[in-house]
């Protein structure tokens, strides 16, 4: 099988672009979801406890 003469100048750019997806992937947009998936979750967990209370044991009767 010969490799085409156009096929020969795509596979640098296609492979710098995998890498390019690779390290936005890895650096930019999984630290960020896993930053907003953790805020999230402490917000959601602030505002519970706003509306019912800190925890903690029950009060004495």
């Amino acid at each position: 099988m010969a490799v085409a003469d156009g096929d020969a100048d795509v596979r640098p750019r296609r492979t710098r672009m995998e890498i390019f997806a690779f390290l936005f992937l890895t650096a930019i947009l999984m630290p960020g979801l896993a930053v907003a998936t953790v805020g999230s979750y402490g917000l959601a967990v602030w505002i519970y406890q706003m509306v019912a209370g800190p925890p903690g044991p029950p009060p004495p009767h």
